[in-house]
């Protein structure tokens, strides 16, 4: 399979879940064509900006080998993690408080909790196809044994 496929799949799924994430939302929160017209920009640019602070934290562990880090580079990256969360903290503040001027609180609480139930959702799915896949690589395995036995046997 060559990288531009593997990429485009990916791709793919990523649309898939984004777009699932968006119904859920909208399902959830029974945004008004008005509201949702004024929310779902805010809301992106809201995601992206949490993802970027997601992103800044997995390039800076990445750069740490934790079997030979000194303990000095293993706290400064707590340290960094942490100012990320404050930064984390400080962009929800900043968009609920921009929120509220297009949504209601409820809205607002109903956003999280569909935040919420979603990551559930997907953690869920992922863990599902993981059993699955283990399940089948056993039952493969399981076959070929199964298939070496009876070739001993004749």
């Amino acid at each position: 399979m060559s990288y531009s496929s593997i990429f485009s799949q990916n791709e793919q799924a990523k649309e898939k879940i984004q777009a699932a994430r968006i119904a859920l939302i909208t399902e959830r929160l029974s945004l008004s064509p008005d509201q949702a017209e004024k929310f779902w920009p805010l809301y992106n640019e809201f995601s992206q900006k949490r993802q970027e602070l997601r992103n800044e934290y997995s390039a800076e562990k990445a750069k740490l080998n934790m079997e030979t880090a000194t303990e000095a580079q293993k706290r400064a990256l707590l340290d960094f993690g942490l100012n990320l969360k404050e930064r984390n903290v400080a962009l929800d503040k900043s968009y609920s408080s921009r929120m509220l001027s297009i949504i209601t609180s409820d809205q607002i609480l109903s956003l999280r909790k569909a935040e919420d139930d979603f990551r559930k959702m997907m953690l869920q799915q992922i863990q599902k196809r993981r059993q699955q896949r283990q399940e089948r690589r056993d039952q493969n395995r399981d076959r070929a044994n199964e298939r070496q036995q009876q070739r001993r046997n004749n």
